[in-house]
C-alpha cells in the first residue's frame, strides 16, 4: 500500500459495450489500456456479486458468487454456444448510457441458459473440476438458486418449511433430482471467474492493481444465511431478529434501514471467525487490494429490531473489534485492505483502524463546511489514507457544485483556488492528487466533468440507481494525456 499512486473508480456495469451493461469484454480491456496510457496504477470497482432486489451491488445472493450480467457474450459467439440472431431477438437494452436491469434479468439470463444447453456436454470435465474446487460455497449457492427458481424467485424465508434447512431430506432429494439446473449456476460461475481472472491478469501485466469492494453484511435472501444460519441472529423460523442500518444523521432524519441480517459474533468467535477468514481469502484470490465497506461496524454496529419502519429506534452493539483482524492476519498474513471509515466515528473506531494499520478514506466533498475544521481537508491528512473526490454514494463534483450551499462552495473555491478556466472538477482533482495521501482515487464521472445525471447511487432510495454507463467515445487521447501529466506532476 505504501507506494504513492493514483487510479480511477469505475464499476464494470458502467463500461461501454454492445450488450446492455458493461462486462468483461472489449470495453473492459479498452479501459485497462486507457488506465495504462493515463499512467494510472489502480482500478477500483464496486462489489462483483449477484444483484437482487433494487439492483444494488451491496445486496447479493452470495458473498462468494459473481454477477452473471458481467459475462462477455462474445466468447459464446466465438465458441458457437450462441448465435448473433439470438442476441438480436432478445434485446438487452436500447439506451447505451443506462443499464436496464429488468431486461437483463429476463433476456441475458435466457441467453446464458441457451449457451449452457449447448456447452454443457463439451465442457463437463471443466465444470466438474471447478465445482469440486469451489464446493465449500458453490454447492450451497447452486442449490439455493435452483430451489429459488423452482419457487418463482421468492425469498427463501417464504419457501416451504422442508426447504429452509440446507441439509434436510427434501433438499438432498432436490439436489439429486435437479443436477442439470444446479449445473447451470456452476456454468455461469465458471465463466464469470474464467473471464474475470483473464481481465485481472491483463491489468496486472500492465502494473495496474484491482481494488475490490466487499460489503460488510450479506443479504437476507442469500445462500450465506440459508447455509449458515448458526452464524446469524435468527429466531426458530430462521427470520432475522435484528437487522443492520445507520442511525439518523445530517443526511437522513430517519437513518438508513438496510435490512441485512446481523452476525452472531459470539458464534463466529467460537470457530475462529472461519467464515470471515474464507471470505477474505476468496476476495484476495480475485482482487489485489480490498476495501471493506462500513468498517466501523466491526467496532460497534447500529442494530434495529426486524420489522421496524425506519432506523430511528436502534442501538449500538459491540462488534468483534480487533480480534477478527488479528485472526485474519494469523491465517492470511499482511493484506492490502482499505477501511471504509466514513460516518459517525468514535474514539474506539479510530483506535481499531490505528491498530489494524489499514488506511482509511478521505472524501473531498465532505471537507468544506465553513463552520468547523474538517479532517477531510487535505492539510490534515496523514500519508496512510486514500483520498477521493467522491464515492459511488456521492453526487459527482459538478452535481455537488450545483446543489451545495453557497458558503460551502465559496470555502472550497478559496481552499482549492477553483477557477472556470481550469474547470471546477479539475480543481478538485488537483486538490486530491496534490495531497500527501498515499493513494488517490477519482471517480470516472469526475474526470469526465459529468453532472448529477451520472450519479451512481442515492443512499436510502430505490429505483434509478446503479444505471450510469460511460459513452463509447469518452476515453480520448487528450484525457489520458491530461491525467498522465497530473500524475507525473504530483509524483503518483
Amino acid at each position: 500500500m505504501k507506494r504513492r499512486s493514483s487510479g480511477i473508480l469505475m464499476h464494470i456495469s458502467s463500461l461501454p459495450g454492445p450488450y446492455g451493461i458493461g462486462d468483461f469484454g472489449k470495453g473492459a480491456y479498452d479501459f485497462v489500456d486507457f488506465l495504462d496510457r493515463a499512467n494510472q496504477k489502480e482500478w477500483q470497482i464496486l462489489p462483483l456479486g449477484i444483484t437482487g432486489y433494487g439492483d444494488s451491488p451491496y445486496q447479493n445472493f452470495s458473498a462468494f458468487a459473481g454477477n452473471p450480467y458481467f459475462i462477455d457474450l462474445h466468447e459464446f459467439l466465438k465458441e458457437g454456444f450462441l448465435e448473433e440472431e439470438e442476441i438480436g431477438l432478445l434485446p438487452l437494452g436500447d439506451n447505451p448510457e443506462k443499464v436496464d436491469y429488468g431486461i437483463l434479468y429476463k433476456n441475458k439470463m435466457e441467453l446464458l441458459r441457451r449457451a449452457y444447453k449447448r456447452a454443457r456436454r463439451s465442457i463437463k470435465k471443466e465444470l466438474d473440476a471447478f465445482y469440486q474446487e469451489e464446493a465449500s460455497w458453490l454447492r450451497d449457492f447452486a442449490l439455493f438458486m435452483a430451489i429459488k427458481a423452482e419457487h418463482q424467485g421468492i425469498s427463501w424465508l417464504r419457501w416451504p418449511k422442508e426447504y429452509k434447512d440446507n441439509k434436510s431430506k427434501a433438499v438432498l432429494e432436490f439436489e439429486k433430482n435437479h443436477e442439470k439446473e444446479m449445473y447451470f449456476h456452476v456454468f455461469v460461475q465458471y465463466y464469470f471467474f474464467k473471464q474475470w481472472k483473464a481481465l485481472k491478469s491483463y491489468a496486472n501485466d500492465k502494473n495496474i492493481r484491482i481494488i475490490g469492494d466487499i460489503p460488510i453484511y450479506v443479504a437476507e435472501d442469500s445462500s450465506d444465511l440459508w447455509g449458515h444460519k448458526e452464524l446469524f441472529k435468527v429466531d426458530e423460523k430462521f427470520v432475522p431478529l435484528t437487522v443492520a442500518g445507520c442511525p439518523p444523521d445530517a443526511f437522513s432524519e430517519t437513518g438508513q434501514l438496510w435490512g441485512n441480517p446481523i452476525y452472531d459474533w459470539e458464534a463466529m468467535e467460537k470457530d475462529g471467525y472461519q467464515w470471515w477468514v474464507e471470505r477474505i481469502r476468496a476476495s484476495f484470490l480475485i482482487y489485489d487490494v480490498v476495501r471493506i465497506d462500513h468498517f466501523r461496524g466491526f467496532e460497534a454496529y447500529w442494530e434495529i429490531k426486524n420489522g421496524s419502519e425506519n432506523a430511528v429506534k436502534g442501538k449500538w452493539t459491540k462488534g468483534p473489534n480487533f480480534k477478527l483482524f488479528k485472526k485474519v492476519k494469523e491465517e492470511l498474513g499482511d493484506l492490502d485492505i482499505i477501511a471504509e471509515d466514513l460516518g459517525f466515528l468514535t474514539e474506539e473506531v479510530h483506535e481499531l483502524i490505528e491498530e489494524t494499520g489499514y488506511p482509511g478514506m478521505k472524501i473531498l466533498q465532505f471537507a468544506f463546511d465553513p463552520r468547523e475544521e474538517s479532517d477531510y481537508l487535505p492539510h490534515t491528512y496523514k500519508n496512510n489514507c486514500v483520498v477521493y473526490t467522491g464515492t459511488h454514494d456521492n453526487d459527482t463534483i459538478m452535481g455537488w457544485v450545483k446543489n451545495v450551499k453557497s458558503e460551502d462552495l465559496m470555502h472550497a473555491g478559496n481552499y482549492l483556488k477553483l477557477s472556470f478556466e481550469e474547470g471546477i472538477n479539475w480543481g478538485f482533482i488537483r486538490g486530491a492528487f496534490s495531497s500527501v495521501a498515499d493513494m488517490c482515487i477519482i471517480p470516472m464521472q469526475d474526470f469526465l466533468g459529468l453532472g448529477e445525471e451520472a450519479r451512481m447511487n442515492i443512499p436510502s432510495t430505490l429505483g434509478n440507481n446503479w444505471t450510469w454507463r460511460m459513452k463509447e467515445d469518452a476515453l480520448t487521447e487528450g484525457l489520458a494525456e491530461k491525467i498522465a501529466g497530473l500524475t507525473r506532476l504530483y509524483g503518483r
